[in-house]
């Protein structure tokens, strides 16, 4: 026999025994000529005992389970807004426990204290204006004066950054992070969601994006798994091709579509100014870690691409959504490095992490980026090490003599104009 088996035989027939003591209980009362609704004195002072010993074990459970798993890990705060939050959720755990205890000793000593004795009859004491107001008033200052801090806090972490504040972007979508840092103007470049294509996943908007972004709207790719407009006319035009009323929708759609976005694109086109490129090209783009310079402040915005994520960094205490269509912000500054936080935590394996706290499909559990905060050497020698937007999205030979008319950004689509 299991040992499952046996546990459940072992629980059938311990509530059976109960239920027959019981039923026993029941008889012996009956003979003894004791109706069920009449509680002796005996059970009056046993359940006020009972009472106050349960209040005294309720208590030593609570500050057990609170000194051992009440802080839940979260250890020290590596971000100077982090240690103001950390400080605002002990003040907010501080009057929490005490009107914990302060209710619950009233309750439990009441019973205890106040247990029906023979002879005394219970005072009846339906009002009090003194102690209505207490009760009113005093919570309600309490209340006020945590969403004041709050209020402040969060005003904190998201209010204007200092001007020489570093500029970085986050952009997320399913199921990864793409960092942008602003280059040496530290100024981000602009960019519209119109000219999202594959070598430009986060929309820049530049001269050469531009171009880019109306060949292949007009041409499509180049292995035709995406019909540009003058693939679409000519199927549609050509009466040799033969379509099903659906196919036919379907593509008489995708090429309204297109044409309408085509438009806007040339419209983009005639009222862009060249000399914002600039801003755009120096901006860093970085997918597996996110580099950060401790005790410099940071002015981060968020931006999604398909459905609403949330940018958690644990250590840090930051967290913000991000929403499609809407740009999000915050700021805040590292105080630890991960080298001094790994000593703290004798962890040599220590990492600080960007996570997605939405549950944003399928693979959101994987959704994440490592977050190293590096000494000044550290940040120079890597920010060196990385090449600029312009270097990532242009060829060598890309650039005219003018220095402002793109021939072919990678990802040229001049042989599609040739098919």
């Amino acid at each position: 026999m299991s040992f499952k088996l046996i546990t459940i035989v072992v629980i059938v027939l311990g509530v059976l025994a109960v239920s027959q003591l019981v039923r026993l209980y029941e008889l012996s009362s009956k003979l003894r000529g004791r109706r069920e609704e009449d509680i002796t004195n005996r059970d009056n002072k046993l359940n006020a005992n009972l009472m106050l010993t349960f209040m005294v074990l309720f208590y030593a459970g609570f500050i057990f389970l609170m000194s051992k798993y009440g802080w839940t890990g979260r250890g020290e705060a590596a971000s100077i807004h982090g240690a103001t939050t950390d400080w605002l959720l002990n003040l907010n755990f501080v009057i929490i426990i005490a009107v914990f205890f302060l209710t619950n000793t009233l309750l439990f000593v009441f019973a205890w204290k106040y247990v029906r004795k023979p002879g005394v009859k219970a005072y009846f004491y339906p009002h009090d204006n003194k102690l209505e107001l207490i009760w009113t008033v005093v919570p309600a200052i309490v209340l006020a004066v945590i969403i004041i801090l709050g209020l402040k806090t969060w005003n904190g972490i998201t209010g204007d950054s200092a001007k020489e504040a570093i500029r970085i972007e986050l952009f997320s979508k399913q199921f990864d992070w793409t960092a942008r840092y602003s280059g040496e103007d530290n100024v981000l470049g602009k960019y519209d969601y119109k000219l999202t294509t594959q070598e430009n996943e986060l929309a820049l908007l530049t001269t050469a994006t531009l171009d880019s972004a109306i060949r292949y709207m007009e041409f499509g790719k180049a292995d035709s798994t995406v019909l540009g407009i003058k693939l679409l006319e000519n199927k549609l035009n050509n009466p040799k091709n033969m379509f099903i009323p659906e196919d036919r929708m379907k593509m008489e759609t995708d090429l309204d579509r297109k044409t309408r976005l085509l438009r806007l694109l040339y419209q983009m086109k005639a009222r862009h100014n060249a000399k914002l490129d600039a801003s755009a090209y120096d901006d860093i783009l970085q997918k597996d870690t996110l580099h950060l310079l401790k005790g410099k402040e940071y002015e981060i915005s968020f931006r999604a691409k398909d459905v609403i994520h949330s940018a958690y960094f644990p250590h840090f205490r930051a967290q913000i959504n991000t929403v499609p269509g809407q740009v999000t912000r915050m700021k805040f500054t590292p105080t630890i490095s991960t080298k001094e936080m790994r000593e703290k935590k004798d962890n040599p394996n220590f990492n600080y992490v960007l996570m997605c706290n939405k549950i944003c499909g399928s693979a959101h559990y994987k959704m994440k980026m490592i977050v190293v905060v590096d000494t000044p050497e550290q940040y120079a020698a890597w920010k060196k090490s990385k090449t600029t937007f312009k270097d990532d999205y242009l060829k060598p030979a890309a650039v005219a003599s003018d220095s402002t008319a793109v021939v072919a950004p990678v990802g040229d689509s001049t042989k599609m104009a040739m098919k």
